[in-house]
């Protein structure tokens, strides 16, 4: 007997990214029925509950964390080999590496990424299946961000300098790059951009308000 068809979508402003990633998810599971959107509003003029995964470029994710954070379980952020922070509960695949490659993290996605059944969702989404995580590397749970420290990095990532930081927090310009500090070394960062990918996917920053 067939099984179902699983529906996959797709969301990706890159046409040829989108084709090359449907041939490879055809070749992976041939009985998937996979649909291309070029952006979120073409998603959601469909039928979108109806996709056991969402494949999303990681900028249309940025502008629309909260819909996919709110399916974590079913959406894949594609990346192209960058060096994100430690995210707990968001899956990524590097789409940037070669086409047996990206099927083997598909492989391992599958079979980590489920719960008693095909295609649904873990119990306890915990960590990206394609970045096993050092044991030395800090986590949400051991090193968790202060109040402070979000309100300090929400502004970051809106663009606001140290300065601005400060006037708005009303606290000193060295209070303010000691929270940055305290940040980077907590959540791994090694750039500004990580800081802010961090934020967004934490839900700290939505870029699509």
């Amino acid at each position: 007997m067939q099984p179902a068809p699983i529906q996959m979508a797709i969301i990706d402003s890159n046409l040829l990214a989108c084709m090359g990633l449907m041939h490879i998810l055809k070749k992976f599971i041939p009985f998937a029925q996979v649909k291309i959107y070029h952006a979120h509003e073409e998603l959601m003029a469909d039928d979108p509950e109806s996709f056991a995964h969402f494949f999303v470029s990681s900028r249309i994710y940025f502008e629309h964390t909260r819909f996919f954070r709110r399916r974590a379980y079913r959406t894949i952020v594609l990346i192209n080999g960058e060096n994100l922070p430690p995210m707990p509960g968001i899956l990524t695949l590097n789409v940037s590496q070669s086409e047996q490659d990206l099927i083997t993290d598909l492989l391992q996605m599958h079979s980590q990424g489920h719960g008693t059944g095909p295609h649904r969702p873990r119990q306890q989404p915990t960590e990206t299946a394609t970045r096993p995580r050092n044991n030395d590397e800090p986590t949400a749970e051991t090193q968790p961000l202060t109040a402070r420290e979000i309100e300090v990095i929400t502004l970051l990532g809106k663009g606001y300098i140290n300065k601005e930081i400060a006037d708005r927090l009303n606290i000193g310009l060295t209070t303010v790059i000691t929270h940055r500090k305290n940040i980077m070394s907590k959540i791994n960062a090694h750039s500004l951009s990580d800081v802010i990918i961090y934020a967004v996917m934490n839900g700290h920053l939505d870029l699509g308000e």
